[in-house]
């Protein structure tokens, strides 16, 4: 199976029913009657959305790569780069601009349209900020889409960013409201929510999900996904990760999340944003290929692609083809990946 595929096409557009998440203001107890649908339902509803916005069986491929690793100042329970946690990660420096576009070149020839970059810090020094324009414009030459998560922005580095032609800023809100101060306790979560409000101001796409498996109860998955539908514009891209336990964090021990609980929230995401990308993120090691089956099923469209995810483990390429091959599906072009 090769990576060059057939141009996608624009999907017709559809009926307001099945369009009904645009401009939708939802509550949590509609969410949450969503979620607790019978399976069935809900995957026939999840994947009725997903045909009339997307091409079924195409996947985005995604690249992520650490140009900083470790010395992150932020408590977060889940993250083996936090000085907080005795994960055994050692602190790095920011990556050359040289070698972070050497891999990217490296990423766009095995297939992937979008390069994501990701430093670990609580936000970006004023010095660090002629480095990561300039990696952005590298990669923008090379034909990608461009993603970066830095931390939080004020609005100046938005602008700087959105300038350098930056299309993506991921800036994950990880759980619901109420359940944040159990897994962060060195920054708030309307600090989150006011980070995405300066990317959008700049001009730039929102890259905005969560992760599940953390101990937290039905009724945060949803209201996290509420939050994130009534934004005034829903993210375009939608990562949906799943707990992986470092040893060294606050979460090592964590019990993971239930395999259907899962497939439900990524069919949640998929009916309450019908036009987002939703990317089957971390955790993927820990899936069997029937359960990332039920995911694409879902409503999922991307994933990462690469051995590593920042500092964690993800299936090699060679398992990801194999596993499209099975199941019929092929990689979105550049020009159908959103």
């Amino acid at each position: 199976m090769t990576l060059a595929t057939t141009r996608e096409t624009t999907p017709e557009k559809s009926s307001p029913s099945i369009r009904s998440g645009i401009g939708k203001t939802w509550t949590t107890a509609e969410a949450a009657a969503l979620y607790r649908m019978p399976l069935n339902d809900l995957l026939f509803k999840a994947q009725t959305i997903h045909r009339a916005n997307f091409d079924p069986n195409r996947v985005q491929l995604s690249r992520l790569l650490s140009i900083k690793t470790g010395g992150c100042p932020e408590d977060c329970a889940y993250c083996s780069q936090s000085v907080h946690h005795e994960s055994g990660l050692s602190a790095s420096k920011l990556m050359e601009v040289e070698r972070v576009i050497a891999e990217a070149k490296k990423a766009r020839d095995g297939g992937a349209t979008r390069y994501c970059m990701g430093a670990a810090w609580r936000n970006p020094k004023p010095r660090d900020m002629e480095a990561v324009v300039a990696m952005v414009k590298g990669v923008k030459a090379l034909g990608m889409e461009t993603c970066m998560t830095l931390g939080m922005l004020d609005r100046e580095q938005s602008e700087q960013l959105s300038h350098a032609g930056l299309d993506y800023y991921n800036h994950n809100i990880d759980t619901s409201e109420r359940y944040y101060s159990e897994i962060i306790t060195t920054r708030h979560f309307a600090d989150r929510i006011e980070t995405l409000a300066n990317v959008r101001a700049a001009g730039m796409k929102v890259c905005c999900g969560g992760i599940v498996g953390m101990g937290e109860q039905e009724s945060d998955r949803v209201e996290m996904l509420t939050t994130l539908a009534n934004l005034p514009e829903h993210p375009e891209s939608v990562p949906i990760n799943m707990l992986i336990p470092i040893p060294g964090t606050p979460l090592a021990n964590a019990a993971p999340i239930d395999p259907i609980d899962f497939v439900r929230t990524v069919a949640l995401a998929r009916i309450m944003m019908p036009e987002s990308v939703v990317r089957l993120s971390a955790g993927r090691t820990a899936m069997t290929d029937e359960m990332q089956a039920l995911c694409f099923f879902a409503g999922a469209n991307s994933i990462f692609v690469g051995d590593t995810l920042l500092t964690a483990g993800n299936p090699e390429n060679d398992k990801d083809m194999a596993l499209f091959q099975r199941l019929g599906l092929q990689p979105m072009e550049l020009d159908g990946a959103s």
